[in-house]
Parts: structure tokens; sequence; C-alpha cells
């Protein structure tokens, strides 16, 4: 009877191990965050039916955009708190639209972003060295910290205009971008340059070509990351966390619309990878997966964003390249070559966009086994 006990724990043991081994070949390997937005008629019960579903389909954390209202951004974190999921609350941070006038940066020939902007009517853009907008960030971004169920306060539009357009936006603005172009090169407000001046001796206003000067592109690039990290301050002074939607690299982020993220003092770095905006194919997810993970240091968690294309079948007529993106077949190839990369994991842009084929297609890539080349 001993035997027979002995061999009945055995086979018990082994089965157990067979289940447990199951269990986790089908636990999703690669962490998955998505950019969501609040509906117009969102309700408590809504957004927590759809936050389950994301959980359901391998999502572990939302980056929900639900404007300044507090009660808003309360109800969404608290739904995505019982559906299981981290909650971020994605906000616009220099392009605001209702604040004083005298707060927007200014271009090269002395345009305020409030009367003219460059590209689109909403680009209005707030200048980073004005401290009332630092006060006004602050404490916005206080109030949001002090919200119980949130976990992260995540930044956007954390930076200046585009003074070069990303490559695959160039025929939809009709233009070509060679060059620093006075509209769009900001901030040339009398702040900023008088700060500049006392502290380099230059009049960038005098300066034939004020791209060519590094000292002035360098002062941007400061700009950017003190006021992140004072905000970074104000947050962690709460006990929560930041995160922000970068551009890709830094490299490109420091040429396109100064930002030199890879100096901020934030909890995740979200890199905006949308290939179709640079006319690149999804083999561009690994290299520049690799770049943005090597300025991070291993010290800060960098999620590849990926960019969806709703209406991929037909995604060779589209002429609008924002209305572009990954296709279900491309999608393996992204993410594996994100995590391949370093990625501590994705971020879909956006849930909305994705279609069956291509759930179908994540669903098989996250559940695989990735080693960092």
């Amino acid at each position: 009877m001993k035997y027979v006990s002995l061999f009945s724990c055995c086979l018990i043991a082994c089965a157990m191990a067979v289940v447990a081994s199951c269990n986790s070949e089908r636990k999703p390997q690669v962490k998955v965050y998505a950019w969501t937005g609040d509906g117009r008629n969102s309700t408590l019960e809504s957004l927590t039916a759809h936050f389950s579903e994301l959980k359901q389909r391998g999502i572990v954390g939302v980056c929900h955009g639900a404007g300044a209202d507090m009660e808003r951004i309360a109800r969404a974190a608290k739904a995505a708190h019982a559906a299981g999921l981290e909650f971020h609350a994605w906000h616009s941070t220099m392009l605001q639209h209702r604040v004083d006038t005298s707060w927007y940066a200014v271009n090269r020939k002395g345009e305020s972003a409030w009367n003219v902007q460059a590209y689109v009517p909403n680009y209005k853009f707030m200048c980073p060295g004005r401290e009332e907008v630092y006060e006004y960030l602050a404490d916005l971004y206080g109030r949001m910290a002090d919200i119980p169920e949130l976990d992260y306060v995540h930044l956007d539009f954390i930076r200046f205009p585009d003074v070069i357009l990303a490559r695959g936006l160039w025929e939809k603005y009709g233009l070509v971008m060679d060059e620093e172009y006075p509209v769009a090169d900001y901030c040339y407000c009398d702040g900023c340059v008088s700060q500049f001046k006392e502290k380099t001796g230059i009049d960038i206003r005098s300066y034939k070509d004020p791209s060519a000067c590094e000292p002035w592109k360098q002062f941007r690039y400061d700009q950017i990351t003190a006021l992140v990290n004072r905000l970074a301050d104000v947050i962690h002074a709460k006990g929560k966390k930041i995160s922000a939607a970068v551009f890709p690299g830094p490299g490109l982020a420091k040429k396109l619309v100064r930002q030199e993220w890879d100096k901020w003092h934030i909890d995740a770095f979200f890199p905006m990878n949308y290939n179709d905006f640079y006319l690149e194919g999804a083999d561009w997810l690994a290299p520049i997966t690799r770049e943005e993970v090597e300025a991070a240091a291993g010290k800060t968690p960098v999620y590849s964003g990926l960019f969806i294309c709703r209406d991929w079948q037909n995604k060779a007529n589209i002429k609008d390249p924002e209305d572009h993106g990954l296709i279900p077949s491309e999608m393996e190839e992204a993410i594996r070559g994100s995590m391949e990369s370093g990625a501590a994991g994705i971020c879909l842009f956006m849930p909305g966009r994705m279609t069956d084929e291509h759930w179908a297609a994540l669903e098989k890539a996250i559940h695989r086994k990735y080693v960092v080349k």
C-alpha cells in the first residue's frame, strides 16, 4: 500500500507540473499597453466593460485620455482598476487652448502660436520657459496625482512644435523640410531670448542661421527637460509615477521636436515608433527600439508604441499617412523587433483601430518568448 501511495503521489505531481507548464505557455510573454480615450457618453459601467475586454485580450494597462476633468479621470481610473488594469492619465502638456494668451511660444518670425500656428490650427503650444506655465501644469498634474486609483500621469505633446515634420507627412502638408524654417522654429519670445543671452552671451535674434547654433538647440532641449523634471518632482511627491509618449530616438526626437528625453527623470517611456510616418517598414522597429533602450540605459522601461492601420486591406489607396500603420501581417515582426531589442513591452495606438485579424496576430505574438539580442 505504501508503494501505491508513493506512485500515486508521483502521478499527481507530474500532472500538476504539466498543468502549470500549460498555464505558463498560455500566459502572455509581452506586456501590452494601449492608448485609449473617453467617449462622450462614457459611464463607469461602459468603461469597466471596455477595459475588461482589453484585459481579456492581454492588455495590462491603459494610457487613457479624459482631458483635464478630474471627475472623468477618477471614473476611468476606477474602471481600469476594477478591470485589473494599470491606469495612466494621458494628457496633452504643452498643447493647450484655454490659458493666458501671453503664455504661448513665439516663432522665429515673431508670431505667437496663439495667433499663427504651424501646420494645423490646434498647434497652440505654450512656452516651456515661462514660470506661469510650470505653475499651471504643476497644479493640474498635482490634482491628477491626488486621484487614489491613478497610477501614472502620462504626458503627451511635451515638446516644441515639429521644427521638421516626419518625412512621411511632407506630401500631406505640401512641404519639403530640408531645413529649419522660421514659421515652425520656436521659441523666440523675449523671455527665452534674454535667458539664452544671459547664459551664453549670444543674441540669437541677430544670429544669421539659428539652426547652426548648437548652444541654442541645447538650450531648448534643456527647457523641456527642466520642465518635465520639475513636474516629475511634483508627481513623485504625491506618491505617484509619471510616464510620457515621446518621439522615436531620442535622436529623431531631438531633431524634430527638441526632446532630449533620455535626460528626463520619469518612470516609463512610450516612444511613438510609428514606422509609416518615417516611410519605414516594420523592420525599422528593431533598430529604433534598440537606440531607445540604450538611451534609457536600463534605468527606465521602454514600451514601443505601435501605430495600427484600421482599413488595412485598403491601405495602398489611402492618401493620408496618418491613416496608415501596421497591417496584421506586420504585427509579429514589429513586436519581435521591439522585444528582441530590449523593450519592456509594447503600446497600441489604438484598440479601436485593431481589426479581428490584428487581434489574432497580436494573440500569437505576445505568447512567444523573445530573447534580447
